[in-house]
Protein backbone atom coordinates (compact mmCIF):
# COMPACT_ATOMS: atom_id res chain seq x y z
CA UNK A 1 0.00 0.00 0.00
CA UNK A 2 1.19 3.37 -0.77
CA UNK A 3 1.21 4.78 2.59
CA UNK A 4 2.01 1.84 4.57
CA UNK A 5 5.26 2.53 6.36
CA UNK A 6 3.81 6.25 6.49
CA UNK A 7 1.47 5.41 8.78
CA UNK A 8 3.10 3.31 11.16
CA UNK A 9 5.25 6.56 11.84
CA UNK A 10 2.64 8.94 12.23
CA UNK A 11 0.71 6.23 14.35
CA UNK A 12 3.85 6.02 16.52
CA UNK A 13 4.04 9.86 17.05
CA UNK A 14 0.64 10.37 18.20
CA UNK A 15 1.87 8.81 21.21
CA UNK A 16 5.78 9.30 21.07
CA UNK A 17 7.72 10.58 23.54
CA UNK A 18 11.70 10.67 24.35
CA UNK A 19 12.19 7.58 27.10
CA UNK A 20 14.97 7.73 29.32
CA UNK A 21 16.08 4.49 29.22
CA UNK A 22 16.94 1.64 26.43
CA UNK A 23 15.03 -1.73 26.89
CA UNK A 24 18.06 -3.53 27.54
CA UNK A 25 19.33 -1.15 30.67
CA UNK A 26 15.42 -2.15 31.51
CA UNK A 27 15.87 -5.42 31.86
CA UNK A 28 19.50 -5.71 33.25
CA UNK A 29 18.22 -3.18 35.90
CA UNK A 30 15.13 -5.28 36.43
CA UNK A 31 17.32 -8.32 37.61
CA UNK A 32 17.73 -6.31 40.46
CA UNK A 33 15.06 -3.89 40.94
CA UNK A 34 11.69 -6.07 40.94
CA UNK A 35 9.73 -2.83 41.07
CA UNK A 36 10.40 -2.83 37.08
CA UNK A 37 9.08 -6.15 36.66
CA UNK A 38 5.08 -6.83 36.49
CA UNK A 39 3.50 -7.87 39.78
CA UNK A 40 6.74 -7.18 41.29
CA UNK A 41 7.84 -10.29 39.22
CA UNK A 42 5.82 -12.43 42.12
CA UNK A 43 9.45 -12.54 44.27
CA UNK A 44 9.40 -12.84 47.65
CA UNK A 45 10.04 -9.61 49.50
CA UNK A 46 11.97 -8.63 52.36
CA UNK A 47 10.65 -7.89 55.84
CA UNK A 48 11.89 -4.22 55.13
CA UNK A 49 9.71 -4.26 51.59
CA UNK A 50 6.41 -5.53 53.78
CA UNK A 51 7.01 -2.72 55.85
CA UNK A 52 7.20 -0.50 52.83
CA UNK A 53 4.12 -1.70 51.38
CA UNK A 54 2.02 -1.74 54.52
CA UNK A 55 2.86 1.76 54.80
CA UNK A 56 1.82 2.91 51.41
CA UNK A 57 -1.22 1.15 51.43
CA UNK A 58 -1.98 2.90 54.35
CA UNK A 59 -1.16 6.30 53.44
CA UNK A 60 -3.38 5.44 49.92
CA UNK A 61 -6.22 4.74 51.72
CA UNK A 62 -6.31 7.50 54.12
CA UNK A 63 -5.77 9.64 51.24
CA UNK A 64 -8.50 8.14 48.52
CA UNK A 65 -10.84 5.92 50.77
CA UNK A 66 -10.88 2.61 49.16
CA UNK A 67 -8.26 0.25 47.53
CA UNK A 68 -9.83 0.82 43.82
CA UNK A 69 -9.63 4.88 44.27
CA UNK A 70 -6.36 4.30 45.11
CA UNK A 71 -5.32 1.93 42.47
CA UNK A 72 -6.93 4.27 40.07
CA UNK A 73 -5.07 7.36 40.90
CA UNK A 74 -1.96 5.55 41.11
CA UNK A 75 -2.71 3.89 37.55
CA UNK A 76 -2.79 7.94 36.20
CA UNK A 77 0.05 9.01 38.12
CA UNK A 78 1.83 6.46 36.37
CA UNK A 79 0.79 7.25 33.02
CA UNK A 80 1.81 10.67 33.89
CA UNK A 81 5.42 9.75 34.09
CA UNK A 82 4.60 7.49 30.98
CA UNK A 83 4.54 10.05 28.69
CA UNK A 84 7.19 11.93 30.28
CA UNK A 85 9.45 9.58 29.19
CA UNK A 86 10.36 8.75 32.77
CA UNK A 87 9.23 4.67 32.53
CA UNK A 88 10.98 4.20 35.58
CA UNK A 89 9.02 5.95 37.76
CA UNK A 90 5.91 4.91 35.70
CA UNK A 91 6.62 0.91 36.33
CA UNK A 92 7.05 2.06 40.42
CA UNK A 93 3.53 3.64 39.77
CA UNK A 94 1.74 0.75 38.33
CA UNK A 95 3.15 -1.82 40.53
CA UNK A 96 2.04 0.12 43.84
CA UNK A 97 -1.61 0.22 41.74
CA UNK A 98 -1.63 -3.39 41.41
CA UNK A 99 -0.43 -3.79 45.42
CA UNK A 100 -3.69 -1.60 46.30
CA UNK A 101 -6.31 -3.70 44.42
CA UNK A 102 -4.31 -6.86 42.05
CA UNK A 103 -8.00 -6.88 40.07
CA UNK A 104 -7.94 -3.79 38.49
CA UNK A 105 -7.68 -4.57 35.09
CA UNK A 106 -6.02 -1.26 33.92
CA UNK A 107 -3.30 -2.29 35.93
CA UNK A 108 -2.47 -4.14 32.63
CA UNK A 109 -2.94 -2.05 30.34
CA UNK A 110 0.10 0.07 32.28
CA UNK A 111 1.90 -2.56 32.35
CA UNK A 112 1.35 -2.98 28.53
CA UNK A 113 2.08 0.35 27.93
CA UNK A 114 5.64 0.19 29.45
CA UNK A 115 6.82 -3.15 27.02
CA UNK A 116 5.05 -1.55 23.91
CA UNK A 117 7.23 1.60 23.99
CA UNK A 118 10.29 -0.48 24.04
CA UNK A 119 8.52 -2.63 20.67
CA UNK A 120 8.17 -6.03 22.66
CA UNK A 121 4.69 -6.64 21.09
CA UNK A 122 4.41 -10.50 22.63
CA UNK A 123 4.66 -8.70 26.23
CA UNK A 124 2.62 -6.23 25.59
CA UNK A 125 -0.29 -8.57 24.52
CA UNK A 126 0.71 -11.07 26.84
CA UNK A 127 -0.01 -7.82 29.63
CA UNK A 128 -2.79 -6.57 28.07
CA UNK A 129 -4.93 -10.29 27.74
CA UNK A 130 -4.13 -10.70 31.43
CA UNK A 131 -6.27 -7.22 32.05
CA UNK A 132 -8.58 -8.51 29.37
CA UNK A 133 -9.17 -11.95 31.39
CA UNK A 134 -10.44 -9.59 34.49
CA UNK A 135 -12.46 -7.18 32.10
CA UNK A 136 -13.44 -8.63 28.44
CA UNK A 137 -15.14 -5.36 27.88
CA UNK A 138 -12.31 -2.75 29.25
CA UNK A 139 -12.45 -0.52 25.79
CA UNK A 140 -8.63 1.46 26.55
CA UNK A 141 -7.73 -2.47 26.41
CA UNK A 142 -9.14 -3.56 23.19
CA UNK A 143 -8.27 -0.59 21.46
CA UNK A 144 -4.75 -0.52 22.73
CA UNK A 145 -4.41 -4.28 21.81
CA UNK A 146 -6.17 -3.74 18.53
CA UNK A 147 -3.02 -1.27 17.77
CA UNK A 148 -0.27 -3.21 18.43
CA UNK A 149 -2.22 -5.65 16.01
CA UNK A 150 -2.44 -3.52 12.72
CA UNK A 151 1.23 -1.64 13.83
CA UNK A 152 2.73 -5.39 13.36
CA UNK A 153 0.08 -5.48 10.09
CA UNK A 154 2.03 -2.54 8.77
CA UNK A 155 5.46 -3.15 9.82
CA UNK A 156 5.48 -6.73 7.71
CA UNK A 157 4.22 -4.17 5.00
CA UNK A 158 0.70 -5.98 5.18
CA UNK A 159 1.94 -9.66 4.54
CA UNK A 160 -0.20 -11.18 7.05
CA UNK A 161 -3.61 -9.97 6.37
CA UNK A 162 -5.49 -11.91 9.30
CA UNK A 163 -3.88 -9.25 11.77
CA UNK A 164 -5.72 -6.27 10.34
CA UNK A 165 -8.73 -8.09 10.83
CA UNK A 166 -8.17 -8.79 14.29
CA UNK A 167 -6.96 -5.35 14.67
CA UNK A 168 -10.82 -4.56 13.15
CA UNK A 169 -12.38 -7.18 15.41
CA UNK A 170 -11.61 -6.02 18.44
CA UNK A 171 -11.57 -1.87 17.62
CA UNK A 172 -15.39 -2.61 16.20
CA UNK A 173 -15.74 -4.27 20.21
CA UNK A 174 -14.37 -1.32 21.87
CA UNK A 175 -16.49 1.04 19.74
CA UNK A 176 -19.63 -0.64 20.76
CA UNK A 177 -18.21 -0.29 24.31
CA UNK A 178 -17.63 3.25 23.91
CA UNK A 179 -18.37 4.83 20.78
CA UNK A 180 -16.97 8.43 22.10
CA UNK A 181 -13.81 7.52 22.44
CA UNK A 182 -11.46 9.42 19.76
CA UNK A 183 -8.54 6.97 19.58
CA UNK A 184 -10.73 3.88 18.86
CA UNK A 185 -12.90 6.10 16.22
CA UNK A 186 -9.20 7.23 14.46
CA UNK A 187 -8.02 3.53 14.74
CA UNK A 188 -10.84 2.67 12.90
CA UNK A 189 -10.37 4.90 10.22
CA UNK A 190 -6.55 3.97 9.66
CA UNK A 191 -7.46 0.15 9.74
CA UNK A 192 -10.28 0.49 7.64
CA UNK A 193 -7.99 2.50 4.61
CA UNK A 194 -5.01 0.73 5.05
CA UNK A 195 -8.22 -2.37 4.32
CA UNK A 196 -8.85 -0.13 0.94
CA UNK A 197 -12.19 0.72 2.45
CA UNK A 198 -12.71 4.24 1.75
CA UNK A 199 -16.37 4.72 2.48
CA UNK A 200 -15.60 3.41 6.63
CA UNK A 201 -12.57 4.69 6.19
CA UNK A 202 -14.03 8.13 5.77
CA UNK A 203 -16.72 7.42 8.18
CA UNK A 204 -15.07 6.93 11.30
CA UNK A 205 -12.31 9.56 10.16
CA UNK A 206 -15.70 12.24 10.28
CA UNK A 207 -16.77 10.35 13.61
CA UNK A 208 -13.64 11.51 15.23
CA UNK A 209 -13.83 14.80 14.06
CA UNK A 210 -17.24 15.31 15.54
CA UNK A 211 -15.20 14.22 18.58
CA UNK A 212 -12.95 16.70 18.58
CA UNK A 213 -10.38 15.09 15.99
CA UNK A 214 -7.62 15.40 18.49
CA UNK A 215 -5.30 11.92 17.32
CA UNK A 216 -5.72 12.98 13.58
CA UNK A 217 -2.69 14.48 11.94
CA UNK A 218 -2.78 16.21 8.36
CA UNK A 219 -0.61 13.60 6.84
CA UNK A 220 -2.99 10.86 7.62
CA UNK A 221 -5.60 13.06 6.26
CA UNK A 222 -3.76 13.99 3.18
CA UNK A 223 -3.44 9.98 2.43
CA UNK A 224 -6.87 9.59 3.02
CA UNK A 225 -7.70 12.55 1.00
CA UNK A 226 -5.06 11.35 -1.82
CA UNK A 227 -6.28 7.19 -1.96
CA UNK A 228 -9.86 7.94 -1.44
CA UNK A 229 -11.32 10.92 -3.41
CA UNK A 230 -13.93 12.91 -2.07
Amino acid sequence: MKYLLAFTFILFCTTGFAQQITYSEWKIQATEDIRLLPEYGHVAKSEEQIAADKELIATELKENGTHRKASDALIKMGFTYFYRGDLKTAMYRFNQAYLLDATNENIYWGFGAIYGSFGDYPATLEQYDKGLAINPDNALLLTDKATIYFVNFQQERGVDKSKLDTALSLLTKSFAIDPKSENTTFKLSVCYFLANDCADAWKYYEACVKLGGKPISVEYTTALKNQCNK
